[in-house]
């Protein structure tokens, strides 16, 4: 069996609310390469976080269809949980347990065995620069530190997809920079990021840009090949003039 070139596959994709008078996502048609960074923007309510729920199994959709490494999802979710590693915006540590402790509550949710989850937890302190932190209370620690070990507990596992939605916010400009340096590590060694966001220097550091508005994809591609359509210098040039008028609007 061939391994597909897209492990994310959306077809339209629809989430409605309230009988349908709330339009969260829809008529979505993504699809994401192995492999790749790809950076979702849009607006606060364009649907991004929607998405990535639904994708993730977590939140059902009204209708339409998700494929996740060739595993339909809701369908499947149970199958696919071991390959993805989410991080959400809201930051989803417990704040009355340490680092390591945090890390390895997620390592028995994936039941992984004690040398494996040992080891790979001490990857994670190094690679997260989370050494120093690793008995002290996710209470006492920074944002940027609590986004780490958020970072960290979605990685234990090692998963082929990773979707990180907003996963720099609250997190000074260095940090940022940083976590990106590491967001290409993990994309060369053959993850795939999908990345929610609403700093567009940010975006213009993905493989690959989805714009989204209103729950649908209104345009896509590289930053390169977005800068040159629209014949600007910057991604956010393109972002305002697809979808600025949604923050005049909020």
């Amino acid at each position: 069996m061939s391994i597909q070139e897209y492990i994310v596959e959306t077809k339209n994709l629809v989430k409605h609310y309230n009988k349908g008078e709330v339009k969260a996502v829809n008529g979505l048609d993504l699809k994401v390469k192995r492999g790749e960074i790809y950076a979702f923007i849009g607006a606060n309510g364009a649907g991004k976080t929607t998405a990535l729920d639904m994708i993730s199994g977590v939140l059902y959709p009204t209708s339409g269809t998700i494929i996740v490494d060739g595993l339909e999802i809701p369908r499947e979710r149970k199958r696919m949980a071991h390959m993805i590693g989410v991080a959400p915006q809201d930051v989803s540590v417990y704040s009355d347990l340490t680092v390591k402790e945090n890390i390895m509550f997620f390592a028995d949710l994936y039941r992984l065995e004690k040398a494996q989850s040992n080891s790979r937890m001490k990857e994670l302190l190094g690679v997260l620069k989370l050494e120093e932190k690793e008995n002290e209370l996710v209470r006492n620690l920074s944002g940027g530190m609590k986004r780490r070990v958020s970072i960290a507990c979605a990685l234990i596992h090692d998963p082929k997809l990773l979707l990180f939605d907003e996963a720099t916010v609250g997190v000074d400009p260095v940090l940022r920079q940083w976590f990106w340096k590491y967001f290409k590590e993990l994309s060369k060694k053959g993850t795939t990021l999908i990345i929610t966001s609403h700093v567009m220097d940010e975006a213009e550091k993905a493989d690959r840009i989805g714009l989204i508005r209103a729950g649908v994809l209104i345009e896509e591609g590289t930053p390169a090949e977005l800068k040159e359509k629209y014949r600007v210098q910057t991604i956010e040039e393109v972002f305002l003039k697809l979808a600025g008028d949604e923050f005049i609007n909020e």
